[in-house]
């Protein structure tokens, strides 16, 4: 996904700012370029997991594909462990197939931030690259 440095910088201070627990979000994209970040509430309140309102999603989904924008990435954040798929995560990214999945690692001094296919079980890094 092509990302401009300022969406994921609004990906990492969302991260930051929420640090008492993981934080969630999804990016729209247009053509494979991310145009907007959308910042979700973890229903789920906690540190080693995140949930997302259904209901929430779907209307936000919506919306976007009103606009001619799509769902591109859901961003989550890992506060005490590496940004790389958890098992809850290659559970949930089953159920959206192409659609990556950006992590912020937190466990570091500096964020670290990687993105993900997860596709039939198993996942993949790819690149995010800035405008």
């Amino acid at each position: 996904m092509q990302i401009a440095p300022a969406l994921l910088e609004q990906i990492v201070e969302h991260a930051r700012r929420d640090v008492s627990e993981e934080c969630c979000g999804v990016v729209a994209t247009r053509d494979g370029v991310a145009v907007a970040v959308h910042e979700l509430e973890n229903t789920a309140h906690d540190k080693r997991r995140f949930e997302i309102d259904g209901l929430v999603l779907l209307r936000l989904v919506d919306e976007l594909e009103d606009r001619g924008e799509e769902l591109g990435a859901i961003y989550h954040s890992h506060v005490m462990s590496a940004p790389e798929p958890s098992q809850t995560d290659l559970n949930f990214g089953a159920l959206w197939p192409g659609v990556e999945w950006i992590i912020v690692g937190l466990k570091d001094a500096e964020p670290e931030v990687r993105s993900w296919l997860i596709e039939d079980g198993d996942y993949r890094e790819v690149a995010l690259t800035s405008e």
